[in-house]
């Protein structure tokens, strides 16, 4: 069909320039008040987090175009509105990246017939969104005003379409976009795979255009040199490329292998991206249950802020993706990657319980007594000693039926060679490194393993596990194991010695899963400290301005 009509069905207001008029418009805009209602009504689901975004309506995909903008954090995200359940942009905006207001749909289709992902840049004056729309291609619109409230699409068509004008094949892909500027000219990435497909199977690729106005574009090549990370089968959709200390990191998902990233150094006279390093935010497939595609922004202080959907596990009345915890990306000696918690997650903390140094017999399961939650923040350090295997369990129900199981594994992982300048390759957590041959192999150490296990999370039929979702970890000598572990309903977080993080989606069918328990496989370990916090509500404050509760 030639120019069909893909305007959206679900409201759409025009707002006032001005961040006082438009609280004003906010407090009374039918569209927020709706949302608002959908968030009560099902505020009381026993699987509904309520310390991570979970969108207001119906169900959600992919995070889009993270910045901050005039003090606001703004997340956008594919949403899908009920009377019209087409991927519109959903947004919200926080200030400390944890308390998350929702806003109206931001971007709707047409001239596109679905708005799937991209990402935003920030400028003195404007916010630049360029995302894939589907049927057209990759498309620009901006927002000037206060909260991004009101956006316009440049040309109101594809700037760079899916097909030529007489319809000829591309040597390029045209998908997911990000976009940034340099020396007065606009940059973009579109992320997909090789055209030519060795073996008939596809490789992971992003293809690099240049703008002067943001409207013309000029194709140049393809971005990545160097790659030896990525594998045959992947593709780079979701690309956000960003400065990180003094080096420069690609963020993207394969629909393979899931979340990834690689490190390297941008060649500002080639516009070529070197790669030295590569590694996985997910360590599985991506369903069920586990972590999907990222968004990212700088942090204005040489990190980056990321943040990922979560895949669900289960069929939920009414929703069923959310958001993982903003996670800082930073980097040590300019090539090991660091991960944290990003934002102001310790506001949340109330009713703080404290255990000291405890032994853990081998072979025998510890259960902390007045410990326990389905809402809480636990940081645990242990010491695994001669144990080769440690695990800390959460949601476990007293006679453990159901139980998710963090286990770690001293000393089981990869060996740790140090090839010195014989390669410059620098082996790290859930790094995939190209090692050389005919080279005499150094003294071997290895990396430690850890895991968190679904198998035994839930009773309920129709709630699937996973295969445990597995990372690799380097600790230095005498260095514990640190864990910051978020139990938030229906999702486990796990950040590993800021090195690695990794979470998954459980679903517990009896009441009284709620304890912790440890166990040392084998010999004796010791649990040095273990602090734990129930973790409040982020939608609380917001939902007191409008006069209602959500507890």
């Amino acid at each position: 069909m030639d120019n069909p009509d893909f305007t959206s069905l679900t409201p759409q207001y025009k707002f006032a320039d001005t961040l006082e008029e438009q609280k004003v418009q906010l407090n009374d805009n039918p569209l927020l008040q709706r949302m608002l209602k959908a968030r009560l009504d099902m505020s009381a689901d026993p699987y509904r987090p309520i310390f991570h975004y979970v969108n207001p309506e119906n169900t959600l995909n992919d995070p889009n175009g993270l910045c901050y903008w005039q003090g606001r954090w703004h997340l956008f995200y594919q949403a899908y509105p009920p009377e019209d359940p087409r991927q519109h942009w959903g947004h919200a905006v926080s200030e400390d990246l944890i308390h998350w207001e929702d806003l109206p749909y931001a971007i709707y289709p047409n001239p596109e017939g679905r708005c799937f992902s991209g990402s935003t840049l920030v400028e003195e004056d404007r916010v630049i969104a360029m995302y894939h729309g589907t049927e057209v291609g990759n498309i620009v619109a901006v927002s000037t005003d206060p909260l991004l409230l009101n956006w316009e699409k440049l040309t109101g068509k594809a700037v760079i379409p899916v097909l030529e004008q007489d319809e000829s094949p591309q040597e390029y892909t045209v998908f997911d976009p990000c976009i940034w500027s340099k020396g007065g000219k606009y940059y973009s990435l579109s992320g997909g795979t090789l055209q030519t497909k060795p073996q008939g199977i596809r490789r992971a690729a992003d293809f690099l255009f240049r703008s002067n106005d943001l409207i013309h574009w000029e194709f140049l090549h393809p971005f990545t040199e160097g790659d030896l990370f990525t594998l045959v089968g992947d593709d780079g959709a979701c690309p956000y490329f960003w400065p990180i200390g003094d080096k420069h990191i690609l963020l993207f998902y394969s629909h393979m292998s899931g979340g990834q990233y690689l490190l390297g150094d941008y060649d500002l006279e080639r516009d070529k991206f070197s790669v030295f390093s590569g590694g996985l935010f997910n360590f599985g497939a991506s369903t069920p249950s586990g972590v999907h595609a990222p968004s990212a922004t700088p942090d204005g202080l040489g990190g980056v802020v990321t943040i990922f959907n979560m895949n669900p596990g289960m069929d939920t009345k009414g929703w069923n993706q959310i958001m993982t915890l903003p996670r800082l990306l930073t980097l040590e000696n300019d090539s090991v990657l660091k991960i944290k918690p990003a934002g102001d997650i310790e506001s949340l903390r109330y009713g703080h319980k404290h255990l000291g140094d405890t032994v853990l017999p081998p072979n025998e399961e510890v259960v902390l007594d007045g410990i326990e939650g389905n809402t809480m923040e636990i940081i645990a350090e242990i010491d695994a000693k001669a144990s080769p295997m440690v695990e800390l369990n959460v949601l476990r129900s007293k006679n453990r039926e159901e139980y998710t199981r963090i286990a770690f594994f001293k000393d089981r992982g990869f060996k740790i060679t140090d090839w010195g300048d014989k390669t410059g390759a620098l082996l790290q957590s859930a790094n995939r490194v190209v090692s050389p041959y005919g080279t005499a192999r150094p003294a071997v150490e290895r990396a430690s393993v850890l895991s968190i296990d679904s198998s035994y999370s839930s009773i309920l039929p129709d709630a699937l596990s996973r295969a445990p979702e597995t990372t690799t970890i380097t600790l230095g000598h005498n260095e514990p194991l640190q864990l910051r572990i978020f139990i938030d309903r229906s999702v486990v977080e796990v950040f590993v010695n800021d090195k690695a993080c990794v979470a998954v989606r459980v679903y517990p069918g009896l009441a009284d899963s709620l304890g912790i328990s440890l166990r040392a496989q084998g010999s004796e370990a010791r649990l040095l400290s273990l602090d734990a916090w129930n973790m409040g509500n982020i939608y609380e404050y917001y939902c007191k301005r409008y006069n209602v509760s959500i507890l």
